[in-house]
């Protein structure tokens, strides 16, 4: 939401942003200080001495890492937000395989290295690699006899002859797919996928993933400055009352017995129960540590993800780490996210071999949170809602929403361009001499 009213404010739009929040973000945001999360979770007492200031805490209650080379950044560039946030690089991804925890390969002497995979196993995976690299969707030079568009991944994967552990490694920790279903549905999509985790891998070299200083909550507050500069309004701490609707179509928002008129309206599942439908559950347990996970290579900020058929389970089960490193915890403290997709009556033991490996936990906050997806496309109402973050570890499935919801509203699709600030705008703040 607070991506979309930047946007549509930079599109000339007028835009009031309204929030029962007192913060930025809604569900995605970060919480500050650790005294509020107790409080959240509706844990006794505050947090003991050991976890030091309160406020040198800033806990995502969602944990999303962004891809250096995805969507999230192209945004963030070309509307030049960068300039309110500074990112760190994610020193590491790890895969989880036989109850241990390896690396990613990261560079050529890594994979070489690695015991992923015997010698033979790492020709033919460099094979695929190349292959993917030199893939060019509109160069049919490049298919090699596949057809992006009907061959399936699985015989993709054949074509090159990898093991089933390298196609589990391939497809849930490059690929970033969260089940299996993928292997059937055409390669093009995978393929795309395994570059962007390439190209992303190519711009810092330690892992794909970048993080903002002080959490998450830096990006809906970017974006809202973003929004105030070309003339939007903001009001945090502001209850919505009613959505006023005429003849089936939104003309307003009432709060405290005002009522704000509109044309379009954008917001989350939670202020429309009536227009969503419920679609799954997630379950993330945040986890504070006093000490880095082990065989991590004492990493500072790390992802784990542990593929569905290790676990014998349907989707991946995820863990971000972060750090004082991050400005997010008090010094000496480690913040690790475990999060999956709920598949049984049990989802705490569901998530269990995360937490296993995350041993000894300090304190643990739990919560499960349903899924929803609106109901209709908000054409006739014009009412656009989002969808609910899912279990994924990285903003690429949030991106696809933004896009989807731009074009509901627009009418045409979502361009990058369009996002440029304009040079000569009249709200744009003076270039620093």
């Amino acid at each position: 939401e607070c991506i979309l009213s930047g946007i549509m404010s930079v599109n000339g739009k007028k835009v009031l942003h309204m929030d029962r929040n007192s913060y930025y973000g809604g569900e995605s945001a970060s919480i500050t200080p650790l005294e509020d999360l107790y409080k959240r979770f509706n844990l006794p007492g505050t947090p003991p001495e050991s976890m030091g200031r309160g406020r040198d805490w800033n806990v995502d209650l969602i944990p999303k890492f962004l891809m250096a080379n995805g969507q999230l950044v192209k945004m963030l560039l070309y509307t030049e937000v960068t300039r309110y946030l500074d990112f760190k690089v994610i020193e590491g991804s790890f895969v989880y395989k036989g109850g241990k925890i390896y690396k990613v390969p990261s560079t050529e002497a890594e994979a070489l290295a690695s015991s992923l995979m015997g010698l033979f196993e790492k020709r033919r995976f460099r094979k695929f690699l190349v292959y993917v690299a030199n893939f060019d969707e509109n160069d049919p030079r490049t298919f090699e006899g596949v057809d992006p568009k009907k061959t399936t991944m699985r015989d993709v994967y054949k074509k090159f002859d990898l093991g089933q552990d390298v196609i589990d490694f391939t497809g849930h920790a490059l690929a970033l797919y969260r089940t299996d279903d993928y292997l059937d549905q055409p390669c093009q999509e995978t393929i795309n996928r395994i570059k962007l985790y390439s190209e992303s891998l190519a711009r810092y070299g330690k892992s794909p993933y970048l993080y903002p200083l002080y959490g998450l909550g830096e990006l809906p507050q970017g974006f809202a400055r973003l929004s105030a500069i070309y003339g939007g309004t903001y009001m945090l701490n502001k209850p919505i009352e009613e959505i006023v609707i005429e003849n089936g179509k939104v003309i307003g928002v009432k709060s405290e017995g005002e009522v704000a008129r509109c044309k379009q309206l954008i917001c989350d599942p939670s202020y429309v129960s009536d227009r969503v439908t419920k679609v799954g559950q997630v379950i993330r347990v945040i986890c504070i540590l006093s000490h880095p996970i082990k065989n991590t290579n004492d990493a500072n900020s790390c992802q784990i993800i542990i593929p569905q058929n290790q676990v014998n389970r349907k989707s991946d089960i995820y863990v971000c780490m972060i750090s004082s490193a991050h400005n997010v915890a008090a010094q000496g403290k480690y913040i690790a996210i475990a999060s999956t997709t709920v598949e049984t009556a049990d989802p705490e033991k569901e998530i269990k071999p995360a937490l296993d490996l995350l041993e000894p936990i300090e304190q643990k906050f739990v919560s499960i949170s349903d899924l929803f997806a609106p109901t209709d496309l908000g054409t006739e109402s014009q009412i656009f809602i989002s969808r609910t973050y899912d279990a994924t570890t990285h903003f690429e499935t949030t991106c696809d929403d933004i896009k989807d919801i731009y074009k509901r509203m627009m009418g045409s699709e979502f361009d990058f361009e369009e996002m440029k600030r304009k040079k000569n705008d009249i709200y744009g703040e003076e270039e620093q001499q």
